[in-house]
């Protein structure tokens, strides 16, 4: 049970080692200029490994719980499905529901963990098999594994290491399954993730470089943090904060792609001028005819 690309590699690590009765995932959504219906990449990959696709908008009918329920599941893997399962669902396979959740629980639990991270300034992150029970990731961890982030990381980055990750460890958790003790989550240091709202992503440069630079790569891919240039919007996808680089008014390009912010400065790495794809900010900038002093944002 599963929609978007981060779930593609757990389905085909089961794939290739267990019987898929089945795959869950999001209904296909309006895309591109023609707003053409699109399946989920969950939904496209399981068809081009013939497995029957399901994607009701709700599992809250009783219709829809007893057909989940008819395919005799031994294990339901979830891994950002989307919708949630209600207790019936979560009963219905013998074994239970298994979630892949890309954090280390109890921290971030919630719908935008990787993002959250980053932004945080997390040393470490990584990924937890949980049995799930009703309320938001806080079920028991079988498994766990860390990893360290990365200070120019991005979450694009971040979450293709994650992915790879969680595959392989629920083939590792099912092969373990009986041996596997349930740890119950602490109550101390819950934090939660709240989805990104795109009113996040201005980037405001009265802040101190780190939390900049976090912010940015924390963005990136998307929805991208951004300043204004006029009427144009310019993303910066990555970017990395340094201690000393001249005082001046946060914003004002100092020298190169180095902006200052309230303490310190950051250097940007990479950006997306609007309308075109990423580029290297070294050469947007030369493009751009920016010069010591020119201030980015309004």
């Amino acid at each position: 049970m599963g929609t978007p690309e981060f779930s593609v590699p757990v389905l085909e690590a089961l794939a290739a080692e267990h019987e898929v009765v089945c795959a869950y995932s999001q209904p296909p959504r309006p895309a591109g200029r023609g707003k053409k219906l699109r399946p989920s990449p969950v939904q496209a990959r399981a068809e081009a490994l013939g497995i029957e696709v399901r994607h009701p908008t709700s599992l809250k009918s009783s219709e829809e719980q007893a057909a989940f329920a008819a395919l005799n599941a031994d294990v339901a893997v979830v891994v950002a499905y989307g919708l949630i399962l209600p207790q019936a669902v979560l009963d219905a396979p013998a074994r239970g529901c298994l979630n892949i959740h890309a954090s280390l629980l109890p921290r971030w639990r919630g719908a935008a963990p990787i993002h959250r991270s980053i932004m945080a300034g997390d040393a470490q992150t990584g990924v937890c098999i949980m049995q799930m029970e009703a309320g938001l990731d806080t079920g028991p961890v079988l498994l766990r594994e860390a990893l360290d982030i990365g200070d120019r990381e991005t979450t694009g980055a971040l979450h293709d290491r994650l992915s790879a990750m969680g595959a392989r460890l629920i083939i590792e958790a099912l092969e373990r399954l009986p041996e596997l003790e349930p740890q119950v989550q602490p109550d101390a240091g819950v934090t939660y993730a709240h989805k990104i709202d795109k009113a996040e992503a201005a980037v405001d440069w009265t802040r101190p470089a780190a939390e900049v630079a976090r912010h940015i790569n924390g963005l990136s891919p998307f929805p991208g943090a951004f300043v204004m240039r006029g009427e144009t919007r310019l993303k910066l996808l990555r970017a990395r904060a340094l201690d000393d680089a001249g005082a001046a008014e946060p914003g004002t390009l100092l020298q190169g792609t180095t902006v200052a912010c309230s303490t310190g400065a950051i250097e940007l790495l990479e950006v997306q001028p609007a309308g075109k794809g990423r580029m290297d900010a070294a050469s947007w900038v030369n493009g751009a005819g920016l010069k010591s002093g020119a201030r980015l944002g309004d």
